[in-house]
């Protein structure tokens, strides 16, 4: 993926713009906590509440016994009070385990005028967001190879953490190729420009023993508008390369058909691994990839139940 060169070319000094960008995250990271705990606040809890019947210890209602049931599922001491039967049900209390991964890699550096934060701060405080909120909702969280998974309430401040010490996150553009258990789910946050042959040997090898998962798509607004003309200069943040145009415009067609492929390719990557994926744009709030997120998570989870 190419953007509008913003910066000046340092391609005299190797390094040198990797360990910036890396600095300013690391200085960036205490507002970004604050700011996806604000996130995590406003999102509706009861989206993924647990709230259902299930495995558990805590009792959660008594509910009308069915002709057919075992008659070892009936509460006598209830039933004695109205001649009725009634079943005691219990709350749903497995634990779930969501792997974490957040994209740091150059190109989600990007921000165009259009978009309320740089794709990377989107990402991260999504991230963080959504891990705790899973976790006051019972589930335990892990960073993809770094964090192991745990129900800690300071479980963004865990995260943030292992964010500013990894100095390699800007060369990542895939999460670690590590497969999970059957029963864990992973959590991929990026802008997913990879090659789709990578991306699908890394999805894959992540869900081989039967686990699923979510993606979020990050999306700044010009990615997919691409509302340049006249003579442009576009670099990939990754390899520096780069590209001059003496009429923008005329590239406007061809490239939003490849951006419309390489999405179509990638949706269907992650409808086959068993991963749900949900587009998010930088121009909008935060929580609204976030409530759509839980909400998929509370779907997968009932259908689980």
């Amino acid at each position: 993926m190419v953007h509008v060169a913003t910066q000046p070319d340092r391609s005299r000094f190797p390094g040198l713009a990797e360990a910036e960008a890396a600095h300013d995250l690391a200085a960036r990271l205490p507002r970004l906590v604050l700011e996806s705990r604000r996130v995590s606040a406003s999102l509706a809890h009861g989206i993924h509440g647990r709230g259902r019947a299930g495995p558990g210890e805590n009792f959660w209602q008594f509910r009308p016994f069915y002709s057919g049931e075992s008659a070892g599922n009936v509460d006598w001491r209830r039933s004695a009070r109205d001649g009725r039967l009634y079943v005691r049900e219990r709350e749903w209390e497995a634990a779930q385990t969501m792997q974490l991964w957040i994209d740091r890699s150059l190109s989600m550096a990007f921000a165009s005028s259009l978009a309320l934060a740089p794709k990377v701060e989107r990402a991260i405080v999504l991230g963080l967001a959504l891990a705790e909120t899973l976790v006051l909702a019972g589930e335990r969280v892990g960073y993809a190879g770094a964090l192991s998974p745990r129900a800690n309430r300071q479980i963004g401040e865990q995260i943030a953490q292992v964010l500013a010490a990894d100095a390699t996150g800007a060369a990542n553009d895939l999460p670690p190729a590590i497969p999970l258990k059957r029963r864990d789910e992973t959590l991929l946050i990026g802008d997913f420009l990879s090659p789709l042959a990578d991306i699908e040997r890394v999805v894959s090898t992540i869900t081989s023993n039967g686990a699923g998962g979510h993606a979020i798509m990050i999306v700044d607004p010009v990615e997919e508008t691409f509302p340049f003309a006249g003579q442009t200069e576009l670099i990939d943040p990754q390899t520096g390369e780069r590209l001059r145009l003496g009429e923008a415009a005329a590239w406007r067609d061809s490239y939003r058909q490849r951006i419309a492929s390489h999405r179509a390719g990638l949706q269907d990557i992650m409808t086959r691994r068993g991963l749900t994926l949900t587009t998010h744009h930088t121009d909008r709030p935060a929580s609204e990839a976030a409530l759509r997120v839980l909400s998929l998570i509370a779907s997968r989870r009932d259908g689980k139940a």
